[in-house]
């Protein structure tokens, strides 16, 4: 593979002696990984079920290595019920090491395709709330659904200029994340297509991005906050110097340890002003020394966990809908979900269940605010996918519970018409949720022994 000479030069410099072997791993296989969705499955009861061999990421609890040469961990049923997330194992590395609790107020700047917002999702465990921003609406599409995908409910997708978002989130957040857009020189040998970027876009360009999202979201963190900043690139202008202006313009916030790994490169000081030894504390990842791609992580924190936030107290909540539509009040009696009707937002025939303590956010650009429930159509209550994907087996009265192995749950994803009448022939009329070795997949409408098929069109297994 061709590199750069200016790329070479300054990788020389930063690996000196270690050089020769970052060369050799251009003649090595890219990784596959695995994530499990620990919202929706312990990974030991997932690895109880799991078609593939797998190995074991040894620096994420819930990633593994895959043979993507052999598998397609796509097309298998498991990942239209949510239960994993394909990603590079270094990637996996940023959400894994910010510490999110459930409860939590949680913003990922950057967040499309969704590989680190579903997983800061999976940590809230339905508590607390995650926006999830793209400043592309059509990349925002896509982290909408796996989201959706991941049965992560309590989530606001958004689609903006992060400094916009400043004047609705002032000191809001505990925890933010920003994967920032680098200059892609840890994905080099993932995609060949990244060096043409690079020699377009160099870290010159991105830097200037950098410390313009850094300093916003600053802003929209509570004292007493964490950011994990992080980039897939090894340049210092885009890594300890964008830390380094975050320090300089914001000199509350101090650089935390994060949870270590023996391949984790330390932070390099003598590439920022005062040489700080505290820049150690900062990780690299070069492909030669794990099993993944490059990246660059940081996490600080701001000021004093004792100051509240200008916005801890939200604006007045709504009210909620007065009086429900029948076929709404009778569809929420059936879930064993303890609803607060005061969050229950109906726009036009659409029912949203939105998250708890939310500021004014009028004229933000929206693809979803909290869990699309569902659609009140005449003289019936619709639910939708997303409630699917956010449901329990247990959560829910009426299941339709399919093997793996049994060619129904195929023909399901694809869209078609099932005959029930081997396990339905004493069950009652109307909606159930269709579940695979006890995972929700989505809704039907049972009658005369068939069901009508509910799943997503979007959505739809592709042959």
């Amino acid at each position: 593979m061709k590199l750069p000479e200016k790329f070479e030069n300054k990788m020389k410099e930063l690996l000196q002696d270690e050089y020769d072997n970052y060369l050799q791993c251009y003649d090595e296989p890219r990784y596959y990984g695995l994530r499990v969705n620990t919202n929706k499955i312990s990974v030991e009861d997932f690895l109880k079920i799991a078609p593939w061999s797998l190995t074991p990421v040894p620096w994420i609890p819930n990633g593994f290595y895959y043979d993507g040469d052999k598998i397609q961990p796509s097309k298998h049923p498991y990942y239209f019920a949510g239960l994993y997330y394909l990603q590079e194992p270094s990637a996996m590395t940023p959400a894994s090491r910010i510490p999110v609790e459930p409860g939590e107020r949680v913003l990922d700047v950057c967040a499309a395709p969704g590989g680190k917002a579903t997983e800061l999702g999976a940590k809230l465990k339905g508590e607390g709330v995650l926006i999830a921003n793209d400043i592309s609406n059509s990349r925002a599409r896509g982290l909408l659904k796996n989201l959706e995908l991941f049965g992560i409910g309590n989530m606001m997708v958004i689609s903006e200029e992060p400094g916009k978002l400043v004047e609705y989130f002032p000191e809001y957040f505990d925890k933010i994340l920003i994967d920032a857009p680098c200059s892609g020189e840890g994905m080099f040998r993932k995609d060949k297509k990244m060096v043409k970027a690079w020699e377009e876009h160099g870290p010159e360009f991105f830097s200037k991005l950098q410390r313009s999202i850094i300093t916003q979201a600053a802003a929209m963190l509570k004292p007493g906050g964490m950011i994990l900043y992080s980039t897939c690139t090894f340049d210092p202008l885009e890594n300890e110097k964008t830390v380094e202006y975050l320090l300089e313009t914001c000199p509350e916030f101090k650089i935390c340890e994060m949870e270590g790994y023996e391949g984790f490169c330390e932070g390099i000081p003598k590439y920022v002003e005062n040489h700080s030894e505290e820049y150690r504390k900062t990780v690299r990842i070069f492909p030669h020394k794990m099993q993944g791609e490059g990246h660059y992580l940081a996490l600080v924190k701001k000021g004093d966990d004792n100051v509240e936030g200008k916005n801890e107290k939200p604006a007045k909540p709504k009210e909620g809908v007065k009086k429900l539509p029948e076929e709404l009040e009778q569809f929420l009696k059936e879930l064993s979900w303890d609803i607060d009707k005061s969050r229950l937002d109906i726009r036009e025939e659409r029912v949203y269940y939105m998250p708890e303590n939310l500021p004014m956010l009028k004229g933000v650009r929206f693809l979803r605010s909290g869990l699309l429930l569902g659609e009140v159509k005449k003289n019936r209550f619709e639910p939708s996918q997303a409630l699917a994907m956010c449901l329990k087996k247990e959560e829910y009265p009426r299941i339709l519970d399919l093997p793996v192995s049994d060619d129904r749950v195929i023909k399901y994803l694809k869209g078609e018409t099932l005959d029930v009448e081997d396990i339905t022939s004493r069950k009652e009329k109307g909606w159930y949720l269709v579940c695979v070795d006890g995972y929700p997949l989505g809704f039907g409408k049972l009658a005369n022994q068939t069901l009508k098929n509910k799943y997503l069109p979007g959505w739809r297994w592709m042959s």
